[in-house]
């Protein structure tokens, strides 16, 4: 597939769009349901483990999803990351014991760790350099939708069908996601591809795991997207908490604010530098965690939704730019999944943890936010002690060298 003009962007990456869409539509359709779903099953005090464990699996099969998209091409990897959304919410309705639940949320992690790494890649592959801040704030737009419609969709089947019918549809819409994906052309060059062998899954820790040259935007993904495992884990308890008619009502709020800034992140990190507009982005985070943290009211409870909301659209697409400007083109797959292992890293320690200071007791709520918001001050100030070096979009595989220490590409 040839690459897109500065100006456009080819029918691939719009399908890309679509695809990613109907993925994260798929496993959020879940979450509001989950923790309820998992005391009726008897295990009410393990409610951080609903994230936790997804995130765990999704951390481990980052860097050998990395490989495989440099390697085997970025089209299979995503494929066998939908599948696994397919295969989880059919077996969802027969997981009636707390142990089977949580196993399944295990295996479930595995799709997000080879889907998002997977598209990253290809996103990178077909859209110019100075249109990568851009590209990854609609990539982002349209994967919020999905969060966005995703919740609010699951409550409303749960409420008027059933909760097996909800499992259902996740399976249904991961199942069209890998549809859209098969008719994509792999971007991966065809000198680079090999067939898929499980040697390939051997990996050479030093060289394979971790990509030293993303150091920095790992750094502050784990710090920003903590608050974000411990959102999911206590939002819905808080939801009714404060007799909010719907679970799926704060995600709708956060997610349409953060549809809104993500395009224009995109751009300003591609004129401003990505650094200062994660400063921005982290300082925004904090305002809407202090706001959650307090909210004696539905109204600040869904304003701080969409102030998070605009921390995160700020926030994400940043991220991602950022860590494909500091990857090397023949190592992009693996810095892209050194990004995301530190996104679980910090999504399911701030699951584990939230789970752990909130349970089941409402008064604990504001400490959840509040160690959330000591999290990404602590960001802020790491940003505030760094350079914006620029993009590097000028390195090529023949100028890679000897890699770098992880303090010399900050």
């Amino acid at each position: 597939m040839a690459a897109s003009s500065p100006r456009t962007y080819t029918i691939g990456f719009w399908l890309m769009c679509l695809s990613s869409f109907l993925f994260f539509a798929s496993f959020n359709l879940l979450l509001p349901e989950l923790p309820e779903h998992l005391s009726r099953l008897g295990g009410g005090e393990y409610k951080g483990f609903i994230i936790a464990l997804f995130t765990l699996t999704a951390a481990i099969s980052r860097p050998f999803s990395g490989k495989l998209a440099d390697t085997v091409g970025r089209i299979p990897v995503m494929v066998l990351g939908s599948l696994v959304c397919v295969v989880c919410g059919l077996v969802y309705p027969w997981a009636l014991t707390v142990g089977s639940f949580l196993g399944l949320r295990l295996l479930h992690g595995f799709s997000t760790g080879f889907k998002p790494t997977g598209t990253a890649a290809f996103v990178a592959d077909i859209v110019p350099a100075e249109k990568r801040g851009e590209a990854m704030g609609l990539l982002g737009m349209t994967g919020s939708l999905g969060m966005a419609i995703g919740p609010w969709l699951g409550t409303l089947v749960a409420e008027h069908f059933s909760l097996n019918t909800m499992f259902y549809c996740s399976a249904g819409m991961a199942l069209l996601s890998v549809l859209v994906q098969g008719s994509l052309t792999e971007t991966l060059p065809l000198a680079q591809r090999r067939r898929f062998s499980f040697g390939l899954l051997k990996l050479d820790w030093r060289q394979e795991v971790l990509e030293p040259r993303v150091f920095a935007p790992a750094l502050v993904t784990i710090l920003c997207l903590f608050p974000f495992g411990a959102v999911l884990t206590v939002i819905p308890d808080q939801s009714k908490v404060l007799g909010l008619p719907s679970k799926g009502l704060f995600y709708i709020y956060y997610t349409v604010a953060a549809l809104v800034v993500r395009l224009l992140a995109g751009k300003a990190s591609d004129t401003y530098g990505r650094v200062p507009v994660l400063r921005w982005s982290a300082g925004v985070l904090a305002v809407g965690l202090a706001l959650l943290a307090w909210a004696p009211s539905v109204p600040v409870f869904l304003l701080g939704a969409v102030v998070f909301g605009i921390g995160t659209g700020l926030n994400s697409p940043t991220l991602y730019a950022w860590t494909i400007d500091l990857s090397l083109p023949e190592r992009r797959g693996r810095g892209v999944a050194t990004m995301y292992i530190a996104l679980e890293v910090g999504i399911g320690i701030g699951a584990l943890l939230a789970g752990w200071i909130f349970a089941n007791q409402p008064g604990r709520l504001p400490y959840v936010h509040g160690l959330s918001l000591v999290c990404v001050l602590t960001a802020v100030v790491y940003l505030l002690s760094i350079k914006d070096t620029g993009p590097i979009t000028t390195l090529k595989p023949s100028e890679s060298g000897p890699e770098p220490a992880a303090e010399e590409v900050v």
